[in-house]
């Protein structure tokens, strides 16, 4: 959890693709704006500016030479195979820990190191830019920009010329929904356009849909338990299932497997000693304790609970997904007292005399109690520092969470210099296989839980799967 952080939100016109996100299930469908459309946009944005500000919001540019040769090869080759081999590119490698990849326009790609972790071969990883490069050449972000525009056009001409602000909220509302599901359209068409690509370029078509199966379990993995989240009706992207269905239709419209070049080895020696999930600067989490040396604070949670530091916010489950925690930075004037606070950030009922004004970990705090429709929250909010931070347990029901909560706020505790010393970022490690039973290699995961399930996702790895006895495979280390 980057300090002070809060999502940046972009008007760049950017096409995010392999993110770790969820979606409704649509039919494939080609979109364009049409040429004969009147024009909204009235002015062009500086790729520069878009540039720069993407990158600082995704943690800057990760540097790492060998990494970087390798996507510029791949790139080149697949430009070459693709519908435009004379638009030029330029790929970004991002700072963060969070699974994407996304285009500008202009040519601009960036793949983060989370997603290049999760990639087991070079035709993954071509896949990904394949379906990059299908973005920027049949004009995506552009088209959805004009129809981003011209909806709010038609919104703000019925409601405030026309004087009928009602219908104008339908409109807007109903242009929510078209917007989802135009760029959950362009998704599926990118999918299948870079597929091709993929194929055309040499590489193992399948790669897209083993990327994807490798997304989906990381998701579930992040859920807690075993599924991916609900999908989002709003969402801008089509359920993960679906894209993994379209891709392997598309893969085995050019060939049986086999037939295109993975370059497993070529991939894993590029990224051997990656660093691998949260920059310590910004937080990390250690079993089940978060430490963050630039606030100063440090805390553990209960048993059974698996921790995520996620750019905004920590955030926490038990297995089956009864209880939840968060813990968050939130915006307070200065000198409003941290019960206002509370009740500022909060939109369900407090329970008036369960509010209590105390210290925690020698920093001033208020705790409360509020019962929703299905769960039950414990609340505090505490300064620490010039910030202003939440620690928020629920349960499902009516059940009070208040012991394992005071068990975890009791723990909030500061950070020693030394403890803040010996904080270095995990890297991933080729280890080589010595037998056929993965769990070998699991146990030498540092991870918060369930290594042998992280390390088959990680490997791209099914359940029940031998490893090959001198294969080198990802492990996580400190």
């Amino acid at each position: 959890m980057g300090r002070g952080t809060a999502w940046i939100a972009l008007a760049l016109g950017l096409a995010a693709c392999a993110g770790e996100q969820t979606g409704a299930v649509l039919t494939p469908a080609a979109v364009s704006v049409p040429a004969e459309a009147p024009r909204t946009t009235g002015r062009e944005r500086s790729a520069d500016s878009d540039h720069l500000k993407l990158v600082a919001s995704f943690g800057g540019e990760y540097r790492a030479p060998a990494i970087q040769r390798l996507l510029g090869e791949v790139t080149d080759r697949l430009v070459r195979a693709s519908d435009r081999p004379d638009q030029s590119y330029a790929v970004t490698v991002l700072d963060s820990s969070v699974i994407n990849a996304f285009a500008l326009p202009n040519g601009r790609l960036y793949v983060t190191r989370g997603l290049l972790a999760l990639a087991s071969d070079t035709s993954e990883i071509a896949a990904v830019l394949a379906h990059e490069i299908a973005h920027v050449t049949l004009s995506h972000a552009n088209a959805r920009t004009e129809l981003e525009l011209r909806s709010q056009l038609v919104s703000r001409v019925v409601a405030d010329v026309l004087n009928d602000p009602t219908t104008g909220a339908q409109l807007q509302s109903q242009s929510r929904f078209a917007l989802a599901r135009f760029s959950r359209e362009q998704e599926l068409e990118a999918d299948g356009v870079g597929v091709r690509t993929l194929a055309r370029a040499g590489y193992d078509p399948y790669g897209a849909a083993r990327f994807l199966n490798s997304l989906n379990r990381t998701l579930a993995l992040k859920t807690g338990t075993g599924a991916p989240g609900e999908p989002d009706m709003l969402a801008t992207h089509p359920g993960t299932a679906e894209r993994i269905t379209l891709v392997t239709r598309a893969a085995r419209r050019t060939g049986a497997p086999g037939i295109g070049a993975d370059e497993r080895a070529r991939y894993l020696a590029a990224i051997d000693g990656l660093t691998y999930g949260d920059n310590p600067a910004d937080g990390v989490v250690r079993a089940r304790r978060f430490i963050h040396p630039s606030l100063g604070i440090a805390f553990e949670v209960p048993d059974g609970f698996s921790i995520e530091n996620t750019r905004n916010a920590v955030l926490g489950t038990t297995g089956e997904g009864s209880r939840r925690l968060l813990f968050d930075q939130v915006e307070a004037e200065s000198g409003r007292s941290l019960e206002a606070v509370l009740r500022a950030t909060w939109n369900d009922a407090i329970d008036p005399n369960s509010v209590e004004t105390r210290e925690i970990g020698g920093h001033p705090a208020a705790t409360a109690l509020s019962r929703g429709k299905d769960w039950t929250f414990r609340l505090a909010a505490l300064r620490v520092g010039e910030g202003t931070y939440r620690m928020i347990m629920a349960a499902r029901g009516a059940t009070d969470p208040e012991p394992a909560f005071r068990r975890w706020i009791a723990s909030l505790a500061t950070v020693s210099p030394a403890e803040t010393a010996a904080l270095r970022p995990l890297r991933l490690q080729l280890a080589t296989a010595a037998a056929a039973d993965p769990e070998e290699l699991a146990r030498r995961m540092v991870v918060p839980d369930r290594p042998l399930d992280r390390f088959l996702v990680l490997n791209g790895l099914e359940r029940g799967a031998g490893l090959k006895a001198g294969q080198s495979y990802k492990i996580v280390t400190e």
